[in-house]
């Protein structure tokens, strides 16, 4: 190819784009329709959760986080400072109050996000966002509260409480898995399909008399049995070790 016919292709497409760019700049601009819709220019999270505090003694509160008031207001100390954002001068940033309340209704019931949104007026897009920002914030602020006991004294008080409280002698631990509902992962076939025939993940745990978490597993495939599940934990090696 000679250097002319180069030269004039790379002419001939450097006038195609100029004229290109000035027709884009002589097109109106459509202008945007709204910042955000009616929906959600008024938040409903900090209402709904003042409303459910006044209910206490019926249960609804409990009912609708999983905890009580106070642990949720302590739970807000704790992960305040890692969730929080600021106001703009475009809109108010959701508060941190309503970020944790979507999360541990998530986490309480499954709702799809598209449920959640229309709970507490907030994008489900916005949701996809602050769940997994709150749920790494809450694993950081109190990851160090679930432990295994490292001693014979350590166990041996966790089967006193059983036998205390249950009437359950030589007992040092109750453990259970629970399969949480995923989508399947692309190319996974039928490896997450569980016996309940659909696509899950297990969730294996370890708790004291009281209901305290002591070891906990989570990603096991649902396909794998509890027998399976439980053999694939750190806490069974640590067992026959």
């Amino acid at each position: 190819m000679s250097r002319e016919v180069v030269v004039a292709g790379a002419a001939f497409i450097a006038m195609y784009l100029l004229v290109e760019e000035n027709e884009d700049e002589n097109k109106p601009r459509r202008r945007r329709r709204w910042w955000k819709t009616q929906l959600y220019k008024k938040r409903a999270g900090s209402e709904l959760m003042i409303d459910l505090k006044s209910q206490e003694l019926s249960g609804q509160y409990k009912n609708f986080t999983r905890m009580s008031p106070i642990d949720f207001e302590y739970l807000i100390t704790l992960v305040g400072a890692k969730v929080g954002k600021y106001d703009t001068p475009m809109r108010a940033a959701i508060s941190v109050q309503d970020r944790l309340a979507l999360t541990v209704r998530f986490l309480a019931t499954g709702d799809s996000y598209t449920s959640l949104q229309y709970i507490f007026r907030i994008s489900k897009q916005s949701i996809s966002l602050i769940v997994p920002e709150v749920c790494l914030a809450i694993i950081e602020a109190i990851k160090e509260n679930i432990r295994v006991p490292t001693t014979p004294a350590g166990w041996k008080e966790i089967s006193k409480k059983f036998e205390e409280l249950w009437n359950f002698p030589h007992c040092i631990g109750s453990m259970d898995g629970k399969h949480v509902i995923i989508d399947a992962p692309i190319h996974s076939g039928t490896e997450y399909r569980n016996y309940k025939s659909f696509f899950s993940i297990v969730m294996f745990a370890v708790v004291d008399a009281e209901y305290n978490f002591l070891f906990v597993d989570a990603g096991c495939q649902g396909r794998i049995s509890d027998g399976g599940v439980f053999k694939d934990t750190i806490f069974f090696q640590k067992i026959g070790s």
